[in-house]
């Protein structure tokens, strides 16, 4: 038996849920729940180490870094889904934040057995992505002790890039190979060792941290509102609309006909409507604020004076 493994909190047996075979389906839901309102309390207690992790990930993708989530099984998985948000959310490039699996991108759909103990297909990613000084790379593992996602670090962090850990353990072999670790403890599972629950869902609520807070920091928001949008459909134009409404507290025809000036940018579109100015100025702003728009607004203001 592996001690390092028997060890873990992730794979304890959880006495609260012992007879959960013997429940009734609602004594059953209740248990999970119950189990569940526990995941926020622990990513509370790991906020001075997501603080820490934000702010190196600001810093990194200032400087035309990019941000790299490792991960195998339920955790890459879980990597992937967020990297792969941040694109329509912020209107950021896909190769800004990545998300990669132990496995490939089959991994995503079938289980792929056996890829999170091969630590040279770990290395061979890294060094397959282009990992530079400049980036940032997030390894997420439950148990902390996925060959994959440790030798991925590890090689990371020779070619200079920033390196964070992502994991439910304390302790955790993942913890001796990054800058930053972030260890949500949840407690043992419902069903034990079946991470994809408590610890899948404290990974879950911490990416989320990870990448909103980056965002808004790079100001891909406007006050609380999701501006870098492009409406490339019928519903983002639909909620561009009424974003722009209420950053500008215009009437709706008025921001659709801005919109339509901004070739669709709802950012640019607010822009022009509180500075008056044309499409082409407007860009020109944001690239002197780096994107931002409220520095945008606020930078036309003081030259305007």
């Amino acid at each position: 038996m592996n001690e390092y493994l028997a060890g873990l909190t992730t794979e304890k047996i959880n006495p609260a849920t012992q007879t959960i075979d013997e429940c009734t389906t609602e004594q059953m839901l209740q248990l999970l729940n119950q189990e569940d309102a526990k995941v926020p309390a622990a990513v509370a207690e790991e906020i001075p180490q997501i603080a820490k992790a934000v702010d190196i990930l600001h810093c990194r993708l200032s400087d035309g870094g990019r941000m790299y989530y490792i991960g195998a099984g339920s955790s890459g998985r879980i990597g992937v889904l967020d990297a792969s948000e941040c694109p329509p959310t912020f209107g950021v490039d896909p190769e800004l934040v990545q998300g990669h699996i132990a496995g490939g991108d089959t991994a995503l759909r079938v289980a792929v057995e056996g890829f999170e103990d091969k630590a040279e297909e770990g290395i061979a990613l890294i060094d397959r992505c282009g990992v530079t000084s400049k980036d940032a790379v997030i390894g997420i593992s439950a148990s902390g002790s996925a060959a994959f996602v440790i030798a991925a670090l590890k090689r990371a962090g020779e070619l200079g890039a920033a390196t964070i850990g992502v994991v439910n353990n304390k302790n955790s072999k993942l913890e001796a190979v990054c800058e930053v670790c972030i260890a949500p403890v949840v407690g043992p599972e419902v069903i034990m060792g079946s991470t994809r629950l408590k610890a899948g869902s404290a990974q879950k609520l911490v990416l989320n941290m990870l990448t909103t807070s980056t965002m808004v920091k790079l100001g891909k928001t406007y006050n609380n509102l999701m501006v870098d949008l492009r409406a490339s459909n019928e519903k983002l134009r639909d909620r561009s609309i009424r974003i722009i409404t209420s950053a500008t507290g215009t009437d709706p025809e008025t921001a659709q006909a801005a919109l339509t000036r901004a070739a669709d940018s709802c950012k640019l579109a607010i822009l022009m409507i509180e500075t008056g100015v044309d499409a082409s100025t407007g860009e020109a702003l944001l690239g002197e604020t780096k994107g931002s728009l409220k520095k945008a607004i606020r930078l036309f203001k003081e030259t305007s004076r």
